[in-house]
């Protein structure tokens, strides 16, 4: 029998992804995939079409989102699964997300300026016409315009955490994500702890707060994890009484080397994880 694979954590053009929501459901349908979740960075604006598109096919779409929290000075990311995109509550919060992105764009267009980039939100716009603006597309259109030779240039050099052009972004507990996507009906996972490099005492003190508060899930696969990482997530899932879920983060070439529902090539996230999650 065909094993049915499935990838719970995927971006569009409405976040910082290159592929529009219908093309995602394009690619999930080549990949041979059942299921996938959008889950756009702070926004659920792509979820209504990937529905739509999403509905012509044999793929499920799962609606979600990534919300980014801050956790002791660290950034820590929430993934909602099987959200309400029309919830009020939720949709509050995103739209003060985006006032606050902006604001912060235009201080690191700034900043940027001042190393000599021309740079501005109109060019920008330009580029991107139909995209929630990010620091991605800030690197993409640097690289496109040879202002810089890498993607990653981008984030070392100039608006990576800690860089000379880097604005802060507001940002939100763990635990009022949780909130946030229980009031719109979801469930959440904590996305790849793996990345957080946190040592083992620090990642138990985050997820003893995180399921204290409703934390249902938590990424045992990811794209960049290694045997012995899925083996640490999967341990700490049983002790804490966690789902397991998985997914590629796939980006589209804003992250060349990761493909949708492979990762790097080796991820296969099983679909007895969405029924888990279901249940």
């Amino acid at each position: 029998m065909q094993k049915k694979y499935i990838d719970l954590h995927v971006h569009s053009t409405a976040s910082d992804g290159t592929l529009t929501p219908s093309e995602l459901v394009q690619e999930a349908v080549r990949a041979n995939l059942l299921a996938f979740a959008l889950t756009d960075h702070d926004t659920v604006d792509g979820i209504k079409e990937a529905k739509a598109a999403a509905a012509k096919t044999p793929v499920e779409l799962i609606p979600g989102v990534e919300l980014s929290t801050e956790y002791h000075d660290k950034e820590i990311h929430m993934v909602g699964l099987f959200l309400d995109e029309t919830n009020p509550t939720l949709l509050s919060h995103l739209a003060r997300f985006r006032d606050s992105r902006k604001n912060r764009n235009q201080k690191m267009y700034q900043k940027l300026q001042e190393e000599g980039f021309d740079i501005s939100e109109e060019a920008l716009r330009h580029m991107f016409p139909d995209a929630v603006l990010t620091r991605a597309h800030v690197a993409r259109f640097l690289l496109d315009k040879g202002y810089i030779k890498s993607i990653s240039e981008a984030f070392e050099t100039y608006i990576g955490d800690g860089c000379r052009c880097h604005v802060p972004r507001e940002k939100i507990s763990p635990q009022k994500a949780i909130e946030l996507i229980r009031l719109a009906g979801g469930i959440s996972v904590l996305a790849h702890p793996i990345l957080y490099h946190l040592s083992d005492s620090r990642l138990r003190g985050l997820i003893e707060d995180c399921v204290s508060c409703g934390l249902l899930g938590i990424e045992a696969l990811y794209s960049t994890y290694s045997p012995s990482d899925e083996q640490y997530i999967r341990r700490l899932a049983a002790e804490y009484g966690l789902k397991l879920s998985g997914g590629s983060d796939f980006h589209g070439s804003n992250k060349p080397h990761i493909r949708l529902g492979k990762g790097k090539g080796s991820l296969a996230v099983p679909y007895e994880f969405l029924d888990g999650l279901r249940q």
